[in-house]
């Protein structure tokens, strides 16, 4: 069973592809310009046709991918090298801004589905114009009911077989006033005004003639068709200049018929205009049937047949069969390309189920998981509505922590900033609003709220031993900030005391270190501090698996990127203005996916995580080894550099 979510994904991906569709036939339509009204008028037939059979076409072929990457340079031998260049000043979010901040003092309020909203708006105009289409059908059968038969009915007879048209045609007298007219689908009729008793027997030809045409050419049927399709369609202005444009060719391709049976283009033009000054055209009744004369069409369907370098040249049996051709090749390929669209309403579905359990259950940790998976994959609009619902089902503070830094992997350090203070009011002073209180004194560290800051970062190490060493850290890069080098001095040697030799905190801090250091001239004992950092970085890498895939050479090719996204700079990175390379180890396996990723150099601040995510996103055409594609070893070097 279809939810909301799936609906939504659904029909927003068939509005795109029709969109597309409707671009197409008015690129060809275009380029058709010095070609018959007919034969554009098949381009938009074939477009209504195409943009119809779009929701079909989505639901039964097979998905088509395409693959995103662009092609870059390939890289060298077995390594790879990618730089993150963030400006430190103007390193903000990348998305925009989500409104609904979670409150602390109670559950989630649910917020009114803008999905079920649109989807509701967009049924409703659907509806109101299925009604106003189906007004207009019953008026007509009513008026069909009514009318009697023409005086013209023989001159009707007699014209339709020149036409070749193999079935006879009712042709009905309506109301004095009435437009000339033409309805019906599997029988079309023809609606002469009682007026056109009086008219001279040429005008009545020609009118007999014009609407002829439209029943030689299907007009009444593909009128519906192409309705249907606005109909689909109503809220899309180039579905509405589909739409217009469909009609001024069909009636300029109706007249073109009249003129090739040898009508005077002078006479046709003021019989046409002498019919569309005395004639009345109901609005209601143009839903659904083909009227002879819209007032709104009149200049340029004058000045066309006045035109004597008009091509009036009716579309051949091919050309009818390409149109036919023409509005598959336009909805099959947009409509198999849908992977996006119906992936992301089965997560969707996938993702209120899962809220659904988790709330009957009462378990966050349920949602937390889920949560993290989707975190793993930077799909964090789906992460963030799973933490937010864990929130009323959990430890709230704690879990406000886990949506704040999940807030600041999207970019929205504001709502983070936010978060974090009110998970810290939430924890009081439990151990755990020690994280929550260290990033608050980085953002404080940030904007250059030094007091503020070492506010935060002193009451994190008083409340949890654990995150003493960081909050020294921070503290001794307040100093230095403060221009305060030698008690910057003391609190790193107090941070890696804290920290023990082997942690990648200390390694951290003894980088920072050894800048400090460096910065005073002290080039010895910097180049001390981080030969230590490196070792220590070293023996963490060598503790990861080793990997048993090729190695590049002997046969082997090399790996070549196709497809590259960046890493993003942390915050903490950037406030620390810390620079560095991330090594990974990586196994590029046969479809070109980097797995097994391994931190051989890591650098700390989260760049290392983000360097991972990264690289995972990256595609690569495979090393091949007597021409098969198989499973290399490489080793990818991400650069992190602040201008």
């Amino acid at each position: 069973m279809w939810n909301e979510s799936m609906w939504f994904a659904f029909w927003a991906g068939v509005s795109v592809k029709s969109t597309l569709v409707l671009g197409v036939a008015w690129l060809i339509a275009f380029a058709l310009r010095r070609r018959s009204a007919a034969m554009r008028h098949l381009v938009w037939t074939a477009a209504a046709a195409a943009v119809l059979t779009v929701p079909f076409f989505s639901l039964w072929l097979p998905a088509l991918r395409v693959p995103s990457a662009t092609t870059i340079a390939p890289a060298v031998a077995a390594f790879f090298e990618a730089t993150a260049t963030v400006n430190s000043d103007s390193a903000t979010g990348r998305l925009p801004r989500r409104s609904g901040v979670v409150s602390p003092n109670g559950p989630i309020q649910k917020r009114l589905d803008w999905r079920l909203l649109l989807l509701l708006l967009w049924a409703a105009g659907v509806a109101a114009s299925v009604v106003q289409m189906l007004i207009s059908f019953a008026a007509m059968s009513r008026m069909r009911r009514a009318a009697g038969p023409s005086a013209d009915s023989d001159l009707a007879a007699e014209l339709a077989l020149n036409l070749g048209i193999p079935h006879a045609v009712d042709v009905l007298e309506t109301p004095a006033g009435c437009m000339p007219m033409t309805w019906g689908i599997l029988r079309p009729a023809i609606f002469m005004p009682a007026d056109a008793r009086g008219w001279t027997d040429e005008r009545r030809h020609m009118v007999l003639l014009h609407e002829l045409a439209h029943v030689h050419r299907g007009d009444v049927r593909t009128h519906l068709g192409a309705r249907l399709a606005l109909i689909l369609n109503w809220w899309n202005p180039l579905a509405w200049v589909a739409w217009r444009e469909f009609l001024k060719e069909r009636e300029r391709a109706a007249d073109d018929l009249v003129l090739r049976y040898g009508a005077r283009a002078s006479d046709y033009a003021g019989h046409l205009l002498e019919v569309a000054r005395s004639m009345r055209s109901e609005p209601a009744l143009a839903w659904g049937a083909v009227a002879m004369a819209r007032r709104s069409q009149l200049e340029g369907r004058v000045v066309s047949i006045l035109d004597s370098r008009v091509n009036r040249k009716a579309p051949g049996r091919a050309a009818v069969f390409g149109a036919g051709l023409l509005a598959i090749v336009m909805a099959a390929p947009f409509a198999a390309l849908r992977a996006q669209d119906q992936a992301a309403a089965s997560v969707a579905a996938d993702i209120d189920a899962t809220i659904r359990a988790a709330q009957a259950q009462k378990n966050a940790e349920m949602l937390v998981k889920s949560a993290e998976a989707f975190e793993a994959l930077r799909q964090y609009d789906n992460a963030k509505k799973l933490l937010e619902a864990a929130i009323p089902l959990g430890e709230q503070g704690a879990l406000m922590v886990k949506l704040a830094e999940l807030e600041e992997k999207r970019g929205q350090r504001k709502q983070a900033e936010e978060l974090y203070a009110r998970a810290v009011q939430l924890l009081g002073d439990r151990p755990e609003a020690a994280p929550a209180l260290i990033r608050l004194g980085v953002v404080n560290l940030g904007n250059k709220n030094y007091q503020q800051a070492a506010d935060y970062f002193q009451k994190a190490q008083n409340l949890d031993a654990a995150e003493a060493g960081r909050a020294q850290m921070w503290m001794a890069l307040l100093r230095e900030r403060e221009q305060n080098p030698a008690e910057a001095e003391t609190f790193y040697q107090r941070a890696i005391g804290v920290e023990g030799p082997s942690s990648e905190i200390a390694a951290t801090t003894m980088e920072l270190y050894g800048r400090l250091l460096k910065d005073q001239g002290r080039g010895d004992e910097a180049k001390s501090m981080s030969d230590r950092a490196s070792e220590i970085r070293k023996s963490l890498g060598e503790r990861q698996a080793k990997s048993n895939a090729l190695h590049i050479g002997g046969g082997v090719t090399a790996p070549k990127v196709l497809h590259k996204m960046e890493p993003e700079y942390t915050e903490e990175g950037r406030v620390a203005k810390y620079q560095g390379t991330v090594v990974l180890a990586v196994e590029i396996d046969p479809n070109g996916v980097a797995q097994n990723i391994r931190i051989v150099k890591g650098l700390g601040f989260g760049l290392d995580e983000n360097a991972v995510m990264a690289v995972q996103q990256w595609r690569f055409q495979p090393a091949t080894k007597d021409g098969a594609a198989v499973t290399v070893q490489a080793r990818i070097e991400v650069n992190f550099r602040l201008l």
